[in-house]
């Protein structure tokens, strides 16, 4: 196992590998190019979690949809 591979299947590795995402990306890219206050920093930020949440219910509302229709499909005899 190489020294890369050994960072990344530690917890802190795993982390910070998952921690970055468009969402922040961009906030960071017009955080720096406006220069913005600590307070609207953590307005943002909050938005990106509350975004981030709003995606999860998505997904979990189209999951329980899709689980909850009945299988289509025909059985067929093996012989």
């Amino acid at each position: 196992m190489n020294d890369t591979q050994q960072t990344q299947s530690t917890p802190t590795g795993q982390a910070a590998a998952h921690a970055r995402c468009a969402c922040g990306e961009l906030t960071e890219a017009i955080s720096e190019l406006l220069g913005f206050s600590p307070s609207v920093k953590q307005h943002l930020h909050n938005s990106r979690v509350e975004f981030l949440k709003a995606l999860r219910e998505m997904l979990d509302a189209r999951i329980e949809h899709l689980s909850s229709q009945p299988q289509k499909g025909t059985k067929v005899a093996v012989e």
